[in-house]
């Protein structure tokens, strides 16, 4: 018996002997309903101060989780699959794959009483001035990479995503080996594809997105004309009318860094629930999970009107998702592409190129090479030069090499008449004599 039910059984009794003591002053005393008091007071007249123990005492709630049960959500939680789950995410997982529902309170008091610890642990947060969401959806995507061991398998791997600032729904996931054009250029595929033409892209400054010369143009550069050139990124977000903004912090993307946040707890495990330990076998599963997710995090816009545009119907999404860049062909309609040379292929009926001109050589990893002359695209096919023929060289037979006998080195010699060391000086002596007497003489 506790000590508020002995305070209450002394107001009852007072209550019941004391006339000049009311039920609106018991009531206060023992800081319940006057209703509650007169059911105490007809309890206490029957069975005495047992009418002020509470019935359900010493019996187990209706609703209460069965031993077995606690014990299988333990055990599960410590497996491999769901170690790194964090709690409400652990949740989740039971009720849809074991059919287990029980409130986070409830599970939270389970594995901390069994010892088991979140592995999400919360900082301190940062003050940051935020800005507000876009009003329509389709106005923004934020986009990034993060690399993770999103397989389980020690690799690192990037991960590339899409996400609506308006709503903060993911719209489009991407796993390759690297942060890359490919990886980038994907994601807009399907962006494009599901949703339509978004008004305009948020990304940081990674040369995939903006030129290592933007904004260090100087003023003598200027006045020349000279500009920064568009990354194979950018230009294809011309092409395609979207506006690209360029984050100056990774806080300024902010809604992004928080999707990695929630994906690196979350993904790896449902990849490892699904058996998936290929890029290919992850990104068939990405392209429903990203729906799954829309779901779960989406948040209803300021403005409900869609701001997507639609594509195009003559709009060719692969000859502007590809790598684009300038060559010449010559009069047989041949270019020459990183060391290797390719035919433009020109079907009957059209017209036909000139003997040289200008192309922009497309190259994607989904058709390979093409090229475009004045808005028209061509296939094309590698070309092998034919080889220039080499003269054979005779050889001979190498040794020592004997002069004629008519050449002169042989027979000159014969010709010239032999003279001595002493013949030699006397003609020397001649000519000093008439070098420098006949001088003398001609003066005196």
């Amino acid at each position: 018996m506790s000590q508020k039910q002995l305070n209450r059984a002394n107001v009852l009794s007072r209550l019941i002997s004391d006339a000049s003591f009311t039920v609106p002053e018991a009531a206060q005393a023992m800081g319940i309903s006057e209703r509650q008091t007169q059911r105490l007071k007809g309890g206490y007249k029957q069975i005495g101060i047992e009418a002020l123990v509470h019935k359900n005492i010493g019996r187990k709630p209706a609703n209460a989780i069965s031993e077995e049960d606690r014990q299988r959500i333990i055990e599960l939680k410590k497996s491999n699959h769901f170690e790194k789950a964090n709690f409400l995410f652990f949740q989740e997982l039971l009720a849809r794959i074991y059919g287990i529902e029980l409130s986070y309170s409830a599970l939270y008091r389970i594995l901390t009483s069994a010892g088991i610890k979140s592995v999400k642990t919360r900082r301190p947060p940062k003050k940051h001035r935020q800005r507000k969401r876009k009003a329509r959806e389709g106005l923004m995507l934020q986009i990034d990479a993060s690399p993770f061991d999103w397989l389980n398998n020690g690799e690192m791997y990037s991960l590339h995503g899409a996400i609506d600032d308006a709503t903060g729904k993911p719209v489009a996931l991407y796993l390759c080996k690297n942060e890359c054009l490919q990886g980038y250029f994907e994601i807009m595929r399907s962006v494009l594809t599901n949703n339509g033409i978004p008004i305009s892209i948020y990304a940081d400054r990674h040369t995939i997105f903006v030129s290592p010369k933007d904004g260090k143009i100087t003023i003598e550069e200027d006045l020349k004309g000279i500009r920064a050139k568009d990354t194979q990124f950018g230009r294809a977000l011309k092409q395609l009318g979207i506006s690209l903004i360029k984050a100056r912090s990774p806080q300024a993307k902010g809604r992004v860094e928080r999707l990695w946040e929630t994906l690196q707890g979350r993904l790896p495990i449902e990849l490892a629930i699904a058996e998936i330990t290929s890029i290919d076998a992850a990104n068939a599963f990405l392209a429903n999970y990203v729906k799954e997710l829309a779901n779960l995090f989406a948040v209803e816009p300021e403005d409900s009107e869609i701001a997507y545009l639609a594509l195009p119907p003559a709009m060719n999404l692969e000859n502007i998702l590809c790598v684009m860049e300038k060559r010449t062909f010559d009069n047989g309609g041949i270019f020459s592409f990183h060391g290797r040379s390719y035919l433009i292929v020109q079907p009957r009926g059209d017209m036909l190129l000139p003997r040289k001109g200008s192309i922009d050589v497309l190259v994607s990893p989904r058709f390979g090479v093409r090229a475009a002359y004045k808005g028209v695209v061509y296939e094309t096919a590698p070309y092998v030069k034919p080889e220039k023929a080499v003269k054979q060289k005779t050889t001979q037979k190498k040794g020592k090499y004997a002069l004629p006998d008519s050449h002169y080195f042989k027979y000159g010699h014969s010709l010239m008449k032999k003279v001595t060391f002493e013949d030699n000086d006397r003609a020397i002596l001649r000519m000093l004599e008439r070098i420098f007497l006949d001088k003398i003489d001609d003066a005196g």
